[in-house]
């Protein structure tokens, strides 16, 4: 699976939660900024 791909899932489970990023990033223990490069397929390292 490709990062664009892995990074739309995250989005959409995240939405399927109602979790804005900063709740997503609060409960994995990243940053905002992570959350938002993974959605986008930018980086999932």
């Amino acid at each position: 699976m490709d990062s664009q791909k892995i990074g739309q899932r995250i989005a959409s489970l995240r939405k399927e939660q109602n979790l804005t990023q900063q709740e997503l990033a609060d409960r994995l223990g990243v940053t905002n900024k992570a959350v938002s490069k993974w959605e986008r397929g930018v980086s999932l390292r």
